[in-house]
């Protein structure tokens, strides 16, 4: 007879998962908040992909196109790249997932930087790898650091550039030299979710890298500057012979109809993107200062290429105590304490009028501690 008390057991590794917890739409008491707390655009969606998305709805019925076809095109004619050796994922996090489930295990090490994109771990964990991490140079990538971390266990190398959630940046001289240093085993997975936030002569060269390393994936998302979030729209870039593996574990039809539709257009409209570029740098830059004139509050900004700010709470006034009080104001933001960072409140760049008063708030509630 069976045991009645017996239950499926999970895998031990799957134990030791924190699942991701996203950004808070909401104040612990319910109220609904303005969410500064997601990276997501505060200028919403472009015309041209809300109009493309609205159209591709006409038929339901039939499933989306599972090779992603025109938007690999689309891709590949504003970046140079060849389509075939486009992946196409449900946001980028889909792909970072499965680039650690087809190169990593148990046994093996998957390395990333300390304040590094939450998902790492989990993606890593999840497939009973072990996750590693390397210390940071002041909130930043240390090259150094990831190289003297890596082991003959190493089969994935994880890099956010712009990072997540410092929003720090690494030179393409520093990717370069990463790569350089890593074993051709290890994949080197160069997310760049936040890549089109930068000027253009910031750009780390990862896509370039990338045509001729047969080791480098490179991951982008729609989330961010194209505004479509709730579609779940990524993708990525790597050797023919890393991408025929990772669709061998890709979910079919990942990318609905619609969102492939409102992904071309999205990334075809270069006046949308300069628009949330220029409106993000301008105010990004304006709160910086702001912050920095806090300083002596204890207040900091860590140096960011996203649409984001780190602000870094050493004084009276405590990260916790901010968050809570922006919840008063009606914004919600991100406290990091699971991420080792509780003296650190990541904020979203948001409309003028929201980056204003975040700012007035802050300056309040720090001159008063």
């Amino acid at each position: 007879m069976s045991d009645a008390a017996a239950k499926p057991a999970p895998k031990d590794w799957i134990l030791g998962i924190h699942a991701y917890v996203p950004g808070k739409s909401a104040a612990d008491d319910g109220r609904p908040l303005i969410k500064l707390s997601a990276n997501e655009n505060p200028l919403g969606t472009g015309a041209a992909a809300r109009a493309a998305m609205v159209a591709a709805t006409a038929d339901l019925a039939t499933y989306p196109d599972p090779g992603a076809a025109k938007l690999r095109e689309a891709i590949g004619a504003v970046h140079g790249l060849d389509p075939a050796r486009i992946i196409y994922g449900t946001g980028s996090d889909e792909l970072l997932h499965i680039a650690a489930s087809a190169y990593a295990g148990p046994g093996d090490e998957v390395l990333y930087v300390r304040y590094g994109f939450s998902v790492y771990d989990i993606a890593a964990r999840r497939v009973g790898a072990t996750p590693i991490e390397a210390p940071d140079a002041d909130y930043a990538t240390d090259v150094d650091a990831l190289l003297a971390a890596v082991t003959e266990k190493t089969k994935v190398v994880f890099l956010a550039n712009p990072n997540n959630p410092t929003g720090t940046m690494t030179s393409r001289e520093e990717i370069a030299r990463l790569h350089a240093g890593l074993r051709s085993d290890i994949l080197f997975v160069l997310d760049q979710a936040y890549a089109e936030y930068l000027d253009a002569d910031e750009d780390d060269a990862g896509l370039e890298l990338a045509k001729s390393a047969s080791n480098v994936f490179v991951t982008r998302t729609f989330s961010k500057i194209y505004g479509l979030a709730a579609e779940r729209i990524g993708w990525g870039y790597a050797s023919q012979d890393v991408i025929d593996i990772l669709h061998r574990i890709r979910a079919p039809f990942n990318v609905t109809t619609a969102g492939q539709a409102a992904a071309v257009a999205a990334i075809q409209d270069n006046e949308w993107v300069e628009a949330s570029r220029a409106h993000n740098a301008q105010w990004r830059e304006w709160l910086a200062g702001e912050i920095a004139s806090l300083s002596n509050h204890g207040l900091r900004a860590v140096p960011s290429r996203t649409n984001f700010l780190l602000i870094l709470f050493d004084g009276k006034l405590t990260a916790e105590a901010a968050m809570k009080g922006l919840w008063d104001e009606g914004y919600a933001t991100r406290w990091l304490p699971g991420q080792g960072l509780p003296n650190g409140l990541r904020i979203t760049i948001g409309t003028e009028e929201q980056t204003r008063a975040v700012a007035a708030k802050l300056r309040a509630m720090a001159e008063a501690a």
